[in-house]
């Protein structure tokens, strides 16, 4: 690994075998004629990933943790020691097709106002994961992405404000956030900002990242016309109820930690009501409606435009 390398790609993993392998075979192609460093930090998983990677991927430097420490603890233990000018935040169930790297560190050269990227995210079938550009949640627009009027109405910018349903998704502009299955950072960002927060365990710690980033005055842009393949949830799809209480957890604690002083209490005591509804709700149905058959990932071709940023 260069000490002065382009990329550094950090790769928290738990239980995702054949996802991760998937994952760093098209990282090794996309990465190729780039100076980079690639870490892959192992949540104590059981179903040999580290040893995996060990034996088929030698470039690659493993930590291993001896317990499930989350995916905010996990990635700040390999962010601080990556040398990339950039770096990469990347879930183990992604597949990166080969031009994208390439085209999204093209950007960050040529448009230093930019601090951080993410690209558009397709799922195995090609559609949208609406997470890949969004707005800071607010009252109104949670209510609307819960009861679906965003999608009833998707053009009204008021009730599609979290997913941004109204803007072209091959587009190029500016959003308060990005998800964390594929971050890019610029090193000197991150050193000004520091990782993601250890209190949230999994999910919502993208979003308080990219509200801290924000807040500290760096822009955040999504690239719709370069892309990722993800599977989406494969490090969780074992522990269904786990995450989900950690899923509303997460709500609770962005809410609490950036917006409470926002609004009244009786505000407040909305969102957290129609929190803890929404965490019951989904907690019966889950208990009554078998979990999902996992669906091969597919690699997608990748159309980088020349679009203006």
């Amino acid at each position: 690994m260069s000490e002065r390398c382009a990329l550094s790609i950090v790769v928290a993993s738990y239980n995702t075998r054949e996802f991760l392998r998937a994952c760093l075979a098209s990282v090794r192609t996309a990465t190729e004629g780039l100076r980079t460093e690639v870490f892959v930090v192992d949540n104590n998983s059981t179903d040999g990933s580290a040893a995996m990677v060990e034996e088929q991927f030698p470039e690659v430097l493993v930590l291993r943790n001896e317990a499930n420490e989350g995916f905010s603890r996990a990635n700040n233990r390999a962010l601080a020691r990556a040398t990339g000018a950039a770096v990469l935040i990347l879930n183990p169930d992604t597949l990166v097709p080969p031009a994208t790297l390439t085209a999204l560190l093209a950007i960050l050269a040529e448009h230093p106002g930019a601090s951080v990227l993410g690209c558009r995210i397709v799922r195995p079938d090609g559609s949208l994961d609406e997470a890949c550009r969004r707005s800071f949640p607010t009252p109104l627009s949670a209510f609307a992405r819960i009861t679906s009027l965003d999608r009833v109405f998707p053009k009204n910018r008021a009730l599609g404000a979290y997913r941004r349903t109204w803007q072209d998704p091959l587009g190029r502009y500016e959003v308060e956030s990005i998800v964390g299955a594929f971050m890019l950072i610029r090193r000197e960002v991150l050193a000004q900002c520091g990782g993601l927060d250890e209190d949230y365990f999994m999910y919502g710690e993208d979003l308080d990242w990219c509200w801290r980033l924000r807040q500290a005055g760096h822009s955040i842009w999504y690239i719709g016309d370069v892309h990722v393949v993800h599977h989406k949830g494969a490090s969780t799809s074992g522990e269904p109820q786990r995450m989900n209480w950690h899923f509303h957890r997460s709500m609770f604690l962005f809410h609490r930690k950036h917006l409470v002083d926002s609004y009244p209490f009786f505000v407040n005591w909305l969102v957290y009501l129609g929190i803890s509804a929404h965490y019951a709700l989904r907690t019966v149905r889950m208990a009554f409606r078998p979990p999902p058959r996992a669906r091969p990932l597919q690699l997608q071709g990748n159309a980088a435009g020349a679009d203006p940023l």
